[in-house]
């Protein structure tokens, strides 16, 4: 097999955030009311609640679409009908600051990544980022990993979610890599789809060891098995 570039998703893959919820939903209600708060709006439950519906409809879990909108298209819409001066981008970074996230980059990442350029293989993200973040406050919760891809795409820079094939599409232009020359490695069904529509090597890893089973070719539990399937 010779492989030219391998693809990573980032959330569950390389990195997980501790303590999440079950949905970024969860996180909806506390966040509006950090914004109200915290830029003193002044905005009613009633007023909170159509926003936080607005925002539901872009949910691309709850609402499937594989087009993205910019965080400035999305929260625009969100808050059409408030009243008062605020600025777009104080509202976006209130709403996600209050989450807390805290990042944990899995222990062998940064060392997967660079066995794999010592051997002389491209790497490249693509990511969906979280619905309404800015892509630069999500690459800061990654930060430490950014340095070892050779290519970052996200839903917000190349405009589509998975599955769409687009993302792997143009990794694989800028390489100049055949379809055959690629894997992509993701922890969910999205991912495989996305690697199957692309027509690249599909790899789960599945580090709960749940043996779930998407069509993917290859299952691994942790990154450093990686390397049994490139020999």
């Amino acid at each position: 097999m010779s492989i030219k570039v391998v693809v990573f998703d980032i959330g569950g893959t390389l990195m997980e955030y501790r303590d999440m919820p079950n949905s970024w939903v969860d996180f909806y209600p506390k966040a509006f009311d950090h914004v109200n708060e915290k830029l003193a709006l002044g905005l009613t439950e009633d007023e909170l609640e159509k926003s936080r519906e607005i925002l539901l409809t872009y949910n691309p879990r709850l609402h499937y679409r594989e087009r993205d909108f910019s965080p400035e298209h999305i929260f625009k819409d969100v808050t059409a009908d408030w009243k008062g001066e605020f600025n777009i981008n104080d509202v976006i970074n209130a709403f996600f600051e209050s989450m807390k996230l805290v990042p944990y980059l899995f222990p062998e990442s940064i060392a997967v990544l660079e066995k794999l350029h010592e051997q002389g293989i491209k790497t490249a993200a693509l990511t969906d980022v979280a619905c309404g973040m800015p892509d630069e406050m999500q690459i800061g919760y990654f930060s430490d990993v950014m340095p070892y891809f050779d290519e970052y795409v996200s839903s917000v820079n190349c405009g589509y979610r998975k599955p769409s094939s687009v993302g792997l599409e143009r990794i694989a232009a800028r390489f100049g890599a055949d379809k055959s020359e690629m894997i992509f490695v993701g922890d969910e069904e999205k991912d495989i789809k996305t690697a199957d529509r692309f027509g690249c090597i599909s790899v789960l890893i599945d580090r709960k060891h749940s043996e779930k089973n998407f069509g993917q070719a290859h299952t691994i539990t942790k990154l450093t098995e990686l390397f049994s399937i490139l020999i």
